[in-house]
């Protein structure tokens, strides 16, 4: 009976394990959010977590469970991750939290929204997305043009209604859900009254796009990070970074402000850093904020690099961040090698009409391979991505802003309730769940084949996490060890999975 009982185990493995091999490939399947059926054969508990999605949907964010292995080792497909082995260590993942993006939430259902609020961000039930972006004033995705001082005089300083009423609301119920929560801000422009043409004639530039500091109100300018972090502090909202602008070589967004690398280091030397110094403040300093090519202007060219040149003003920095509307991630790796001691993270990229931003088929792939695991590899600290939400109207938009951009989920406007997931969504849900802040960035060699990119790390409860892309065309049986255990796994073509165990 025991001989029978055994072949028949072992026939619904291979017929389970074959099913899996047609659902990885994908051929049946179409491309939706549809919710799949839960399969009796999917195990519920096991060694290793796994997350697993595929560039058809056939697995969305599923979570699955493996074993650790007890026969020998001897795969010539084993990557093993050497903990010894050190790199960067990780702050967190995830989007920006914009006035658009809380105006979507909103419009939501309390019901609704919390349930989506945890599935990104809940630690114990759902992606644990630990890092937003915030805008200080208004943004190309903000539901007016503002800044929180639009009239000189200290006292006519404040937050606004975007802030009061919609991006602090949905801050709360975050951090209600994630407690651990980080939050960097970005200026997209100073008050108006603080602008010049340019600093040779400095005369008044009353508009809301492109213009520059006017030197002799740096220390009001200063004085405005200052409150502005006090002002979120006093309402529940912690901020741990800043940067002094973003997009500072971009003079044609809605809202901006023209800030080369020379006015950055006056900034924050003579001013942003002793304020915030002087206030009792830890918020970390991030330059530039802006894209890998320094947007063609050779000038500008290692923007936050040539900032470290200057002692006192690398004293006040934590480091630099990027975005990928220009250039190439190895930019990071010049920076990096430039100045080790400073930390980078890269805080925008977006999906729009001009990438084929809904389809997911392309998008999983050369977002995770050039976004996700592109940057978090050449040192990055943190990737964040564009708004969380936006409706299927790409909106709410302004003139002048981008109103070609998707969010990294977007919502139905006719509903508020139907939610279509792209890929941002899941290259940030893919790194959060398994690593958490905190964890370090670890050495993981061996396995190597065209189209498969992985990361390993360490957290700091111990546990190992791996991220995987396989980008081929062919289910690719691996196996993973971390010196002690180990276990294996048929990763799906076209697919992105995590792991995580003790």
């Amino acid at each position: 009976m025991k001989k029978y009982m055994s072949k028949l185990k072992s026939i619904a493995l291979a017929l389970t394990l074959l099913g899996s091999i047609v659902t990885a490939c994908g051929t049946d399947k179409k491309n939706s959010d549809t919710a799949q059926p839960v399969d009796p054969e999917v195990p519920t508990s096991g060694d290793v977590t796994i997350y697993v999605t595929t560039n058809t949907r056939s697995q969305d964010f599923t979570k699955t469970f493996v074993d650790f292995s007890d026969k020998s080792n001897m795969s010539p497909n084993t990557i093993t991750l050497n903990p010894a082995q050190t790199y960067q260590s990780m702050d967190g993942f995830g989007s920006a939290i914009t006035g658009s993006a809380c105006y979507n939430l909103l419009k939501m259902t309390q019901a609704d929204r919390t349930k989506f609020l945890k599935e990104t961000f809940s630690e114990t039930e759902g992606m644990g997305q630990s890092y937003v972006r915030i805008a200080i004033g208004c943004s190309d995705f903000s539901l007016s043009e503002y800044t929180c001082w639009d009239t000189p005089g200290i006292e006519n300083f404040g937050l606004q209604n975007e802030e009061v009423h919609y991006v602090i609301p949905v801050l709360k119920e975050i951090l209600a859900i994630n407690p651990n929560l980080k939050i960097i801000g970005s200026p997209w422009t100073c008050p108006r009254w603080m602008k010049v043409n340019n600093l040779t004639d400095l005369q008044p530039f009353n508009s809301w796009t492109s213009g520059q500091l006017n030197p002799a109100h740096y220390q009001n300018y200063g004085t405005y990070f200052v409150k502005w972090i006090q002002a979120m502090a006093t309402n529940g909202i912690n901020v741990s970074a800043i940067t002094p602008q973003n997009e500072p070589l971009n003079r044609g967004n809605s809202a901006s402000l023209y800030m080369s690398w020379e006015e950055q280091l006056a900034f924050v030397k003579t001013a942003l850093g002793p304020k915030l110094r002087g206030a009792g403040l830890d918020t970390k300093i991030y330059l530039f904020d802006h894209n890998y090519d320094y947007d063609n202007i050779a000038s500008q060219n290692d923007y936050p690099a040539k900032i470290y040149e200057d002692a006192v003003a690398a004293g006040y920095v934590a480091g630099a961040a990027f975005h990928n509307y220009g250039g190439n991630r190895a930019e990071l790796l010049d920076i990096q090698s430039k100045r080790p001691d400073k930390e980078l993270i890269f805080t925008e990229t977006s999906i729009g009409t001009w990438n084929d931003g809904q389809n997911l088929a392309v998008r999983l792939m050369d977002d995770m391979r050039e976004v996700g695991l592109g940057t978090v590899n050449n040192w990055s600290r943190a990737v964040i991505v564009w708004n969380l939400m936006l409706d299927t109207e790409r909106g709410p938009n302004r003139a002048g802003g981008c109103q070609t951009c998707y969010g990294a989920v977007d919502i139905n406007k006719s509903d508020y309730k139907t939610i279509k997931k792209n890929s941002h969504y899941y290259i940030i849900g893919h790194l959060s769940s398994v690593v958490k802040p905190g964890a370090v960035r670890i050495g993981a060699s061996g396995y190597s084949a065209e189209g498969v990119t992985y990361s390993g790390f360490k957290n700091t409860d111990g546990t190992y996490a791996l991220v995987l892309l396989n980008e081929s065309n062919e289910i690719k049986k691996i196996t993973l060890s971390d010196g002690t255990k180990y276990f294996s796994y048929a990763v799906p073509s076209k697919s992105v999975v995590s792991y995580r165990w003790k």
